[in-house]
């Protein structure tokens, strides 16, 4: 039972779950919520996957005034993909306060139209934020509620000067919230903390009967024939490898799709739209395997990931941690596998029980998924939801609500998912149809 005293709360904290669908909340985040009513300045480390960022929310959603037509409090992440994951958190609380969620990749334009009428929560990374801050088009003297979220990652990933610049034109603050997966990380003077209350839910998180770690050897420098065949073994359950390069992440995912595997490449290279269809395949079963480089190793929230497999070893012990907290997340539980070449070994960081995994001889192509995903050219901005697409989709396309699996609407395009058998009929059905009266592309998500 969390320690926030009901009759203070504009909303109930019962209410807030259960529009997420959580029965309640774990230790740490009935600790932060705790400590971030009553303390201004809190510093929350606790390990990737355990619910960091449901325990700033709900404290500082009790703080924004829903009568204040003014941005009140500001969240800076390290990525795009975790910016967008806090905002959709955000909206399932069901409350009706605005968030806009701000990063590089797409228009400024499109931000800059969202900010004209102040959001009350703003998320964004920092060269998005400061250039927005520089342009005049956030309504500063009113945030008093800094959350520095993932701020390790953020410093190591040399955003120092647009952080000190946003904090330091940022003269109302007056409550600070930083969180980190990782303890070794020093606090610049900049950020403004005063005594903070530390949580430190690290050495207290066993992830040992959670997590297995396992090992195989490849008997060959380049371990494409290795992990081909591990992911036969695996069979057709979600999984992430990662890759230490961008390059390397296209070789692998184009070697594999040559064996018959179905994969997504997803790096830092690719454009917005390329990384949110590769994403959303992912996410909604039309591909159990993602390739990708350690830029999916924050930030994602993709429930039921069940193998994490190290083609390439991380570079450092972090980043080892931050790739396998993809998986066994909150109560679940999860595999990591470090497929190692005749010269590597383990690294020296791993010190719990490790299993060498023996393939068989003979192997069979995992049974390939059964979902396809759509693209429509149209979302948010052209407003169109969920419940219009999947009215179109029943009406015209004729599909059942079993057809149609995860639907995910962007600002100005959507995904949706239907069962691959069907795919062909729908297709011509609709070919000719208009969504919301207006005549829309919509294609096989490429």
């Amino acid at each position: 039972m969390t320690t926030f005293v009901e009759m203070k709360l504009k909303y109930s904290t019962g209410k807030l779950l259960s529009n997420l669908k959580i029965d309640a909340l774990n230790e740490m985040q009935e600790a932060a919520i705790d400590s971030i009513e009553k303390n201004d300045n809190v510093i929350l480390l606790s390990g990737t996957g355990t619910g960091k960022t449901l325990a700033f929310l709900i404290p500082v959603l009790q703080k924004l005034d829903a009568d204040n037509k003014k941005t009140q409090a500001v969240i800076i992440v390290p990525s795009r993909e975790l910016a967008l994951q806090i905002e959709q958190v955000f909206k399932s609380l069901g409350t009706d306060l605005k968030i806009t969620c701000c990063y590089g990749g797409h228009l400024r334009e499109t931000e800059e139209n969202n900010l004209i009428q102040p959001p009350a929560l703003l998320v964004g990374t920092p060269g998005r934020l400061a250039d927005h801050i520089r342009r005049g088009n956030i309504t500063i003297d009113t945030i008093e509620t800094l959350i520095l979220d993932e701020f390790d990652k953020s410093l190591e990933s040399g955003f120092w000067e647009e952080i000190q610049f946003i904090v330091e034109s940022l003269k109302s603050i007056r409550k600070r919230i930083l969180t980190s997966a990782t303890e070794a990380v020093e606090v610049p003077d900049f950020i403004g903390l005063i005594s903070p209350e530390r949580l430190n839910y690290l050495s207290n998180e066993d992830r040992s009967n959670k997590l297995i770690i396992k090992t195989i050897l490849s008997q060959d420098k380049d371990k494409s024939d290795t992990l081909f065949r591990l992911i036969c073994y695996i069979g057709n359950k979600s999984v992430i490898i990662f890759c230490n390069h961008r390059e390397s992440v296209e070789r692998t995912s184009s070697l594999l799709t040559q064996k018959g595997i179905i994969s997504e490449s997803y790096h830092g290279a690719m454009e917005q739209q390329e990384r949110d269809s590769a994403l959303c395949k992912f996410k909604n079963g039309t591909v159990n395997v993602l390739v990708t480089t350690d830029l999916a190793s924050r930030g994602l929230d993709i429930p039921n990931i069940k193998y994490i497999i190290h083609y390439h070893l991380p570079l450092t012990e972090e980043a080892f941690i931050h790739r396998n907290g993809r998986t066994a997340r909150m109560d679940a539980g999860g595999t990591c596998i470090l497929i190692l070449s005749a010269e590597e070994k383990l690294p020296p960081y791993i010190k719990e029980d490790v299993e060498d995994i023996e393939l068989p001889e003979n192997l069979s192509l995992p049974e390939k998924p059964k979902w396809t995903t759509l693209f429509i050219a149209a979302g948010k901005k052209d407003k169109v939801n969920k419940f219009d697409i999947v009215g179109f989709l029943s009406n015209k396309g004729q599909l059942k609500k079993d057809d149609i699996g995860l639907i995910d609407v962007k600002d100005f395009f959507s995904f949706v998912a239907i069962r691959k058998l069907k795919v062909g009929n729908v297709m011509q059905l609709i070919k000719n149809e208009k969504i919301k009266n207006k005549k829309v592309k919509i294609d096989i998500a490429k």
